[in-house]
């Protein structure tokens, strides 16, 4: 090989033993909610997520590294599959607001397709609103600390209170009650009181003249 050629190459192999190797990424592939969004307050739910791995170094997952996943839901039950060629392999369970998958469970040759099924069972907090965080994924290294560029969060909205129901007040219409109105009579006597009055004046004047 001429010397030109290993110029160019040795720099570039020492290059190579300089860089740290990348993390793996990890990609959401499939999501669902049980029951479906919004999320309602005080309700319970399940949130399953799938991942699948893909490697950017000599194994799928660096064995130092692991991942830590979080939840905003109360009273949250984890199960992680780690699948294997798409057949599963590794399984572990957790409680509470966090769980972690170490990085042998899913560090393998990179001719192996690895990927990771996790399932929670919690309940929406009363409280919630806006948005919530049902799932967050980060990979942290050696050090605990975040590798950049791995935080995977998957948020949902939360269902808002529900408006009370209007109610449409009809008013009620009440009828005047249909009344006959009684006929007016015209002023002065009434029939039969005239002429009872008229006989007894005639009498009083026959007495009277008879009496002369």
């Amino acid at each position: 090989m001429s010397r030109r050629y290993l110029s160019i190459l040795v720099p570039f192999a020492l290059l190579l033993l300089l860089v740290p190797p990348g993390a793996a990424s990890l990609v959401l592939s499939d999501v669902a909610f049980t029951p479906n969004a919004p999320l309602t307050p005080g309700g319970l739910q399940q949130v399953t997520a799938t991942y699948t791995i893909i490697p950017s170094g000599s194994t799928t997952f660096a064995r130092g590294h692991s991942l830590q996943m979080q939840t905003d839901l109360a009273r949250a039950e984890w199960s992680v599959q780690v699948t294997l060629d798409s057949r599963n392999a590794a399984r572990q369970t957790a409680s509470g607001s966090a769980a972690f998958v170490n990085g042998e469970l899913l560090s393998y040759s990179t001719d192996h397709d690895i990927g990771m099924v996790v399932t929670i069972d919690g309940t929406v907090p009363a409280n919630a609103s806006g948005s919530l965080s049902v799932l967050r994924v980060e990979e942290l290294d050696n050090s605990g600390n975040v590798v950049p560029g791995s935080v995977l969060v998957i948020s949902q909205p939360v269902a808002g209170p529900s408006s009370p129901a209007i109610t449409a007040v009809i008013p009620t219409l009440t009828q005047p009650l249909a009344t006959t109105p009684l006929p007016t009579r015209s002023p002065g006597f009434a029939a039969p009181f005239a002429i009872t009055a008229l006989f007894a004046v005639i009498l009083v004047l026959r007495v009277f003249f008879r009496e002369r």
